[in-house]
């Protein structure tokens, strides 16, 4: 077999590859002998038909198959030989299949880039800590009870963060609108649920009472034909009612899987989870500026195959979290394009980082991180068990824990600066930098 390879670009290659022609017929008669064992012609027994016979009706599609079959088997080896490392299925042109000649195709493929990570020492870290302080945990038992509220109904004039009940016809020009009506709908004042000034203009009405509301539609309302446009609002409001949140009793501890254990343990289960999320925000925040400072720092081109099967995974996800009647492929590519080339160039340099260092994930940090996400249920042990008899999700903690390590092996030579901050400031997501 003979080979030989063209850079083209950075990652493409052009691979020319001829096979001798005796494989080739090696293979077409193998196929044949395969066929006449099993054909059925008519005037002849089974496994008795004449070879002529095979050959002039089978031969064609057993050179089609062994075409196809050959381009597969002496790419691979072609590329073996030649310690290629493909980043996608290549796309292959045939020049020369003739009879009793050799096979001779090109074939056109994508290499994943060779690099060595370097520039930790240029990464700036800044690592926070925290902790969960007595009035942090009274502030996340009003998020809790508010987060429970109910809603009972006054004899009184509308407040904020009341709930209203009402029934309302919006108008543009004096004709109703779609989608600018409804009866009995629920409102809650100050949700900031309904355009600007519609809430406020219901604050001081009472059961029974009519209200019109002159508005303007904001000039980037999500209905273009609404933007920027007067409405009408004739507002009727059926019933006031409003918040009671409920007592920290065991019935609403029960709410949250705690049982029997009367304010202090309710106390000491919130805590726990908090500085469970506390510690695992404060990881993240680490972790995504050691991602950043690594690409910032290891410029590398992406192969366009990687990049299109991770545009096209990402379509598929936001059809799964959105929903409605479209198809993945619908969603234009430029949407998902600067998300996906991040994350393979992520998993690339990840995984160099991984080559690099030699690295293995730590079982006892596995199954600490199993320990610590199975805390969070009710039959802790289970969890830690079920995990462990399925490989899949046994390996996706593997895999966390790999990138933990790649995390901490960037730590021992980056700039890490240390900085004490409130609860609050520690679990607060970054807020991505403005568009220009």
């Amino acid at each position: 077999m003979q080979v030989s390879v063209e850079n083209t670009s950075a990652l493409e290659r052009r691979m020319t590859i001829a096979v001798p022609a005796e494989r080739v017929e090696s293979e077409v008669n193998k196929r044949l002998q395969q066929t006449a064992r099993r054909a059925k012609v008519a005037g002849f027994r089974p496994g008795k038909v004449p070879m002529s016979v095979i050959r002039q009706r089978y031969e064609d599609a057993a050179r089609q198959e062994a075409f196809g079959d050959l381009v597969q088997a002496s790419f691979y080896e072609a590329v073996v030989e030649q310690k290629l490392n493909p980043a996608g299925a290549p796309a292959v042109e045939p020049k020369s299949f003739e009879k009793g000649g050799d096979l001779e195709f090109v074939a056109i493929f994508e290499v994943f880039p060779e690099f060595t990570v370097a520039g930790f020492e240029s990464i700036a870290v800044e690592r926070l800590s925290a902790e969960v302080t007595d009035a942090d945990l009274d502030n996340m038992l009003e998020v809790l009870r508010k987060q429970n509220v109910r809603f009972e109904v006054a004899d009184r004039a509308a407040q904020n963060e009341d709930q209203l009940n009402i029934d309302f016809v919006g108008k543009v020009d004096g004709e109703a609108f779609a989608g600018g009506s409804a009866q009995g709908t629920q409102l809650v004042l100050g949700s900031g649920r309904m355009i600007p000034g519609f809430e406020e203009g219901l604050v001081g009405a009472k059961a029974g009472e009519e209200r019109v509301l002159n508005l303007t539609f904001p000039e980037d309302y999500q209905n273009l034909d609404l933007a920027g446009k007067t409405a009408e609002f004739t507002v009727t409001v059926n019933s006031v009612s409003e918040p009671k949140l409920p007592e920290l009793t065991e019935e609403f501890f029960a709410q949250f899987g705690i049982k029997e254990t009367g304010i202090d343990g309710f106390r000491a289960e919130v805590r726990k989870n908090m500085e469970r999320e506390l510690r695992q925000a404060i990881k993240t925040k680490v972790k995504n500026q050691v991602m950043d400072g690594l690409v910032a720092a290891n410029p590398i081109e992406v192969p366009k195959a990687l990049l299109e099967n991770e545009v096209n995974r990402l379509r598929v996800q936001a059809v799964q979290q959105f929903g409605g009647n479209i198809k993945p492929e619908q969603l234009p590519a430029e949407l998902f394009e600067e998300q996906a080339k991040r994350r393979v160039v992520l998993g690339l340099i990840v995984a160099e980082v991984v080559k690099q260092n030699d690295l293995q994930p730590d079982e006892a940090r596995v199954r600490e991180m199993i320990q610590e996400m199975a805390s969070a249920y009710q039959e802790p042990e289970q969890v830690v068990a079920w995990y462990y008899k399925n490989d899949q999700q046994l390996n996706e903690v593997r895999s966390v824990v790999l990138e933990e390590q790649v995390v901490d092996t960037v730590l021992q030579k980056a700039t890490v600066t240390d900085k004490s901050v409130s609860y609050e400031e520690a679990i607060k997501p970054v807020q991505a930098p403005a568009a220009d």
